[in-house]
């Protein structure tokens, strides 16, 4: 790995394009003009009350120069007046903390005026360029995402299944019910499971200089020249970023935490199929708990279902979640509940939630499973597969209704609220769409067979 990043760099130096970091090189540098009647205010120091036409004059002949002016228009206001290309350019400037203009914020107007002079400067020597700067991008050309990704070989697709597409028929020769309901499994060619991510990128700042990872041109400025995927770390400006493949293959050295990250970005950082909190959990519970009366009804203990979170965070697949720790079935069972709980998106997503609720409430037994199916069919992959998994495991439960007494209706009062979660936080909306929520799982459970 070490030979093809060095392999990688060479490549990079050899593509990455110099025209705009020449041009910050040659901009103008900020010179700031004073005169005796200046006045401090803390914040900065300016030149009074004083026009137009006079700031003008001291700025005169000197490109980059630049003074802080009391606006005669708007008193109390400051304008910050730039001398660029020949003539005076007047900001109106604001401090929150930091002096800004526009998005930025600055420690010093000093710098605020060396980050402004450099954009305009490369603004007007290369707008043509920077407008054309997206069009011939490395990123795919140099089979960038394979050199950087060769530790990903063994992708997901080979172990997570694939969505069937099924249809839901009366058989002819039955009386038709809900329980003469035959599937058909549509034919196809078979399809590798696609984990997509979108990156998670922020605004950055860049010590020192750097290129964009996708159109190989100079991120410019003195700060927030581009932005950084805080998942993989890819950099990229902030206009190209809009142009990336939804392709992030998270770094695991980046990832903080399992509990309350994104399930996506989970499973791809660690190779799995599933979250490794839902694969342990399901195994701890398979192997002593499926006869535990009321088992997911009743609570564990919560500092200790709290300890469970904190050694999944810590220690990852490596954490002790034996009955040697945790004699208590409950507490696994609850730290389980608390995962999918506390995930960002939950796993049946805000995009498709409306259209499980509208599922629900068909009357037609059919007509329902072809529309949850429908639905099923939407989810994102890595979704899709855990909820897949864990309905397998939740029929499995209700096999062992004389012990457990927990049936498919009652995992569906527990689990409805935690696999669904409705995007607008209104109390009353959910508490209406609480029993569709029971119904969506406990229809999952029932026919996991078929819908899966």
């Amino acid at each position: 790995l070490e030979v093809k990043n060095k392999t990688f760099s060479k490549i990079k130096q050899s593509f990455f394009r110099s025209l705009v970091y020449q041009l910050q090189q040659e901009a103008p540098r900020p010179k700031r003009i004073t005169c005796p009647q200046e006045v401090s205010t803390g914040k900065c120091v300016f030149h009074g009350l004083i026009s137009r036409e006079r700031a003008d004059e001291l700025l005169a002949g000197t490109e980059g120069a630049y003074l802080i002016r009391e606006s005669q228009r708007q008193p109390g206001t400051y304008t910050l007046a730039l001398r660029f290309g020949g003539q005076t350019l007047n900001y109106r400037l604001f401090y929150d903390g930091k002096h800004f203009v526009g998005e930025k914020r600055f420690e010093s107007v000093h710098d605020l005026v060396t980050d402004g002079l450099i954009t305009l400067y490369i603004e007007t020597k290369a707008a043509e360029y920077i407008a054309k700067m997206t069009t011939n991008p490395i990123y795919q050309h140099l089979g960038y995402t394979s050199l950087l990704r060769d530790k990903i070989t063994h992708r997901l697709n080979r172990t997570c299944s694939e969505p069937k597409k099924v249809t839901f028929q009366q058989d002819e020769k039955i009386s038709p019910s809900p329980l003469s309901r035959r599937t058909t499994i549509k034919d196809g060619p078979e399809k590798h499971c696609n984990y997509e991510k979108i990156h998670n990128f922020k605004v950055h700042t860049f010590r020192g200089p750097h290129w964009c990872e996708y159109c190989a041109n100079f991120m410019w400025g003195l700060i927030a020249q581009g932005v950084r995927c805080s998942d993989c770390g890819l950099n990229v400006h902030k206009q190209c970023s809009k142009l990336v493949p939804s392709d992030c293959q998270p770094d695991l050295r980046r990832i903080k935490k399992v509990f309350s990250c994104d399930l996506t970005t989970l499973v791809k950082a660690h190779n799995t199929p599933r979250p490794m909190v839902l694969d342990m959990c399901i195994k701890e519970i398979e192997h002593r708990g499926l006869t535990s009366e009321g088992l997911y009804r009743v609570s564990g203990f919560t500092e200790h279902i709290e300890d469970v979170r904190l050694a999944f965070d810590r220690d990852g697949e490596k954490a002790d979640i034996s009955a040697n720790m945790y004699p208590d079935i409950n507490i696994i069972a609850g730290a389980l509940k608390l995962y999918l709980r506390d995930l960002p998106i939950s796993v049946i997503t805000y995009d498709v939630y409306s259209k499980f609720i509208q599922a629900a409430k068909i009357t037609d037994p059919d007509s329902r499973l072809e529309a949850v199916h429908d639905g099923l069919l939407q989810l994102p992959p890595a979704h899709y597969e855990t909820l897949r998994y864990l309905m397998t495991h939740l029929k499995r439960v209700t096999m062992y209704e004389k012990d457990n007494y927990m049936n498919s209706e009652n995992l569906g009062i527990v689990f409805g609220p935690t696999l669904m979660q409705p995007p607008d936080q209104n109390t009353l909306a959910t508490l209406n769409d609480m029993r569709y929520q029971k119904l969506i799982v406990q229809l999952l459970i029932e026919h996991e067979d078929i819908l899966f």
